[in-house]
Formats: C-alpha cells, sequence, structure tokens
C-alpha cells in the first residue's frame, strides 16, 4: 500500500523537474541569443535618463566590475521576462490535471491576459513614467549638483518600478479571481471605491522610490485598472463556485 501511495508523488515529482528544466532551457536559451547584446540593451533602458542629463554629464560606475557585471545581470533579466509566456505555460501544464474543467477553461485566458497586462505595465513605466519622472528630477536638482548616477544604482531603480508597474497592471486579474470565485462582489467593491483610491496610493509609497511623483504615477493608473476590474468582473460574478458545484452533482 504504501509503494502504491509513493507512485503518485514520484511521478509529480518527476513532472515537477521535467517542468523546471524547461523554464531553464527557455530562460539560457533567450539569455545566451542576447548575451552579445547586453551593452545595447542597458543603453536602450538607460535611454530615458541619458535624454534627461545636463550637458557633458554622463553614468558613472562606481564599481570596477559594474561596467562588465551590471548590464549582464540586466540581460539575464530581461531573458526572464521574455521567458515569461515559456514560464507560464509551464506552469499551467503541470498544475492543469488537478484542475476542474471549468478552471481549465478560465485558466490560459487569465495566463494570456495576466503576461499581457504585466508588459503593458513594463512599457508604460519606460514610455510614460521614466521620461517625465526623469526630466522632474534633474529639474529639481539643486544648483551646483551635477548628476551622475551608478550604473548599477540606476539598475535598480528602474527594475524596482518595472517590477511595480508590472504587479499594478495586475489588479483586474486579481479582481476578476475574486468574483469569480464569489469572495465578493462588484456592488461590494463599488462600495469601497473611497477606500480603494487611498489604498493604491499607499500601494503606490510601498512599491515605488520615495518620492510624490512615481507614487501618483502608479497610483492613478492602478486605480483606473481598479475600475476595468469591476466592470469585467460582473461577468464572471459566482461562476467558479457554480460551476464547481455542477460537476461535482455529475460526478455524483
Amino acid at each position: 500500500m504504501a509503494v502504491e501511495d509513493s507512485q503518485p508523488l514520484i511521478s509529480h515529482l518527476i513532472e515537477l523537474r521535467k517542468r523546471l528544466l524547461n523554464c531553464i532551457i527557455a530562460v539560457l536559451v533567450i539569455f545566451v541569443a542576447l548575451v552579445y547584446f547586453s551593452n545595447d540593451i542597458y543603453q536602450l533602458v538607460a535611454e530615458p535618463l541619458i535624454k534627461q542629463l545636463p550637458a557633458g554629464a554622463s553614468m558613472i560606475a562606481t564599481d570596477v566590475a559594474s561596467p562588465f557585471l551590471t548590464p549582464i545581470k540586466l540581460t539575464i533579466i530581461v531573458a526572464i521576462f521574455l521567458a515569461v509566456p515559456v514560464l507560464l505555460y509551464q506552469i499551467w501544464a503541470f498544475v492543469a490535471p488537478a484542475l476542474y474543467r471549468h478552471e481549465r477553461r478560465l485558466v490560459m485566458p487569465l495566463l494570456f491576459s495576466s503576461t499581457l497586462l504585466f508588459y503593458i505595465g513594463v512599457a508604460f513605466a519606460y514610455f510614460v513614467v521614466f521620461p517625465m519622472a526623469f526630466s522632474f528630477f534633474a529639474k529639481t536638482a539643486p544648483q551646483g549638483v551635477t548628476m551622475a548616477t551608478d550604473i548599477s544604482s540606476y539598475l535598480d531603480f528602474v527594475m524596482t518600478l518595472f517590477m511595480a508597474f508590472g504587479v499594478a497592471f495586475e489588479v483586474p486579474i486579481a479582481i476578476v479571481l475574486l468574483c469569480w470565485t464569489g469572495v465578493t462582489t462588484p456592488e461590494m467593491l463599488r462600495q469601497k471605491r473611497p477606500y480603494m483610491l487611498v489604498g493604491a496610493f499607499v500601494v503606490g509609497m510601498l512599491l515605488t522610490p520615495p518620492d510624490i511623483f512615481s507614487q501618483t504615477l502608479l497610483a492613478i493608473p492602478m486605480y483606473c485598472l481598479f475600475e476595468v476590474g469591476v466592470f469585467c468582473s460582473r461577468f464572471y460574478v459566482g461562476k467558479g463556485r457554480q460551476a464547481r458545484e455542477e460537476e461535482h452533482e455529475t460526478e455524483s
């Protein structure tokens, strides 16, 4: 009996190892394809700041190995970002056998939409937030202070903002899931709009650097996405629980 019980566990571990290897291979393949262009990739990411630097100013490297390691680090992160669809598919393929039929029908659209929203959040940060924020920072620098940002510090800064905006743009997905499972309803969420607006600014304060400019640029889109999620969630209210009950009845 013990041997029979261990077989499913072993098969699950083998399947998990397979999926993890596929994820690692996908990231490595993309990294190898991009590593030759690592300096160009960093130049592209740094462009919004470079455009705002005063004449004659430039970015600096305060660590001996930073000019080599920082672009490589960025390339690894970019490889992971680009491999997200593959990573999500591997997660889906691993958990799909344990899901109900109605859950399998919902998961794939959610994976696609969540990936798309994450990329839109990153693009919004790069094309909208960065130019405005860096222009603001450059114009408010005290007289006699020259902007000379360390390349490693800049990478940490922009990665924080990329992740913050990418995660924040997932708000509609979270709201749809909450309404789909019956945890809440669009009507209850509409009643909490003032709290959600305040919460958006609190989250913006926690996820972005300590300046009101970045916090506002994150909080306003987050609240707008909350409204989008409330609108879309009305089509999914309680359907997850209802479908689960129907499948239980069919099986019994």
